[in-house]
């Protein structure tokens, strides 16, 4: 049997045939300049993903940071605002107490006024019934000879304390 004649030698040959075509129309190349391109794609897809990752940690750094500092402003509003509203309580309290020491001080001065206005009447009520009664008293009493007396003696007196 002739070695040519067998199918092992014509597969043989047809293979050894389709890698040398392969080689000659630089397949290899192809093959490997497509895979060194897809490993590049690649390359550039990770680095730009990893890029992209420290950008947004850097981004969520931040955010945390304006987080903790808007958390600290807030807390130091709430702080602010109690601070003043106790501020403002003492103050209204304060401003309360001076209104009624105020008001309670204006009330005793208008009782004291009307004290002493009941006062003069109540005097002046007195003094008008004394000399009434007086009146009476003496229109009873006073003879014409004591009311001449008496005027004379007024007259006398009047010219001593006049000089």
């Amino acid at each position: 049997m002739n070695i040519f004649s067998t199918s092992d030698f014509w597969i043989a040959v047809s293979f050894i045939g389709f890698i040398l075509l392969i080689v000659y129309y630089k397949v290899p190349g192809m093959v490997t300049k497509a895979l060194d391109d897809r490993a590049d794609t690649i390359r550039k897809e990770l680095d730009e993903a990893r890029r992209l990752r420290e950008e947004a940690q850097a981004i969520l750094a931040d955010y945390e940071r304006k987080h903790r500092d808007a958390e600290k402003e807030v807390e130091s509003i709430i702080l602010l605002a109690k601070q003043e509203a106790e501020a403002l309580g003492v103050e209204t309290r304060q401003k309360i107490k001076d209104q009624l020491e105020r008001r309670t001080t204006l009330a005793e001065d208008k009782i004291a006024r009307a004290e002493e206005q009941a006062l003069r009447e109540v005097r002046a009520a007195a003094v008008t019934l004394a000399v009434s009664a007086a009146e009476r008293i003496i229109a009873k009493k006073m003879t014409p000879a004591a009311s001449s007396k008496l005027v004379d003696q007024s007259i006398k007196d009047l010219k001593t304390k006049l000089n």
